[in-house]
């Protein structure tokens, strides 16, 4: 059976890219990723105002596609036009709140943290995300050789600052003071891995802050990260990663929250790490860490079967 065609829309960072990527994958589609670009004045408004129309987005899409995958408030007229200006049957998909009509797709994938209803919607635990089990084994070897494999291994995954989370120094170095004691007292080995957003100068923090049983990851490699969540014995990530949380809770390991104090309200966060926690996936960095289990998260799959079950 031929593989129907997937577009997948987002404006290019890794939460958004790994949602789409994720879901175009288990549904089998034959994808190609669209970054949208949209012009000015509709880059800075939301999509709530803007006419579904083409001069709204850049972006000239030539390819043929059957399944719209769009993630983030610049996909979402994009992925509404695409849709009424096929000449056949095209079924769109957004992920989060799209902040518009929900009749304007077909599904709307929602995090629970979200709190939007709808007949067409699909609530996922947490964010849905482009890792596989597999993908993550497959990758154990990358980082092998660098790490001294005799100490257990604690990655930190670091995020990067907000509206709603600054990385000061000093908030970087009260986390980094609560790992530093256990590569000290426990003689474990720290992996620290970069994202998108996190800033060079929190990675020359990192380099300075630990000077030895580390391997610090400065630049960002997908593979680097594959590898220290098959090597880790715990995941640490900071707060401001819903995404990343959500990716590390596949693993089945004990991850824990960094926290970072709020500079705004931010309840929607709160709700994710208490639906978490309730789940018994996270706990909060404090002083001591400790092992426990809980069922591996694979909501990517589960709402990719959902919807298959619904178009085919």
């Amino acid at each position: 059976m031929t593989k129907l065609k997937g577009i997948l829309l987002t404006e290019g960072l890794h939460g958004m890219v790994s949602q789409v990527e994720g879901l175009a994958k288990a549904l089998d589609l034959d994808y190609f990723h669209e970054k949208v670009e949209l012009n000015k004045p509709w880059n800075f408004l939301p999509p709530s105002i803007m006419p579904k129309k083409k001069f709204i987005f850049k972006n000239k899409i030539n390819k043929d596609f059957d399944v719209i995958v769009s993630c983030g408030r610049k996909s979402v007229v994009p992925s509404i036009y695409l849709k009424q200006k096929a000449n056949k049957k095209v079924i769109n998909i957004h992920i989060q709140n799209p902040k518009v009509n929900l009749e304007n797709f077909d599904y709307v994938v929602a995090p629970d943290h979200d709190s939007i209803v709808g007949k067409n919607v699909l609530i996922s635990k947490g964010a849905i995300h482009y890792l596989t089990l597999d993908e993550i084994n497959q990758s154990k070897n990358y980082l092998q050789n660098k790490v001294d494999n005799e100490k257990k291994i604690i990655t930190l995954i670091l995020g990067g600052p907000t509206k709603y989370y600054s990385y000061s120094n000093e908030n970087l170095i009260n986390i980094f003071s609560k790992i530093n004691k256990h590569l000290f007292e426990k003689n474990f080995q720290l992996i620290v891995i970069a994202s998108n957003r996190t800033p060079a100068a929190a990675i020359q923090l990192a380099k300075e802050y630990f000077t030895k049983n580390r391997l610090i990851i400065e630049n960002v490699d997908k593979q680097a990260y594959l590898s220290s969540l098959a090597l880790s014995s715990y995941i640490i990530v900071t707060c401001d990663s819903s995404s990343m949380i959500s990716e590390a809770a596949i693993t089945g390991k004990p991850i824990y929250v960094a926290m970072l104090p709020p500079m705004r309200s931010d309840k929607r966060f709160q709700k994710f790490r208490n639906l978490f926690e309730n789940l018994n996936i996270i706990r909060k960095l404090e002083d001591k860490l400790e092992i426990w289990n809980y069922e591996k998260l694979d909501e990517t799959n589960r709402i990719a079967k959902e919807i298959k079950e619904k178009l085919f």
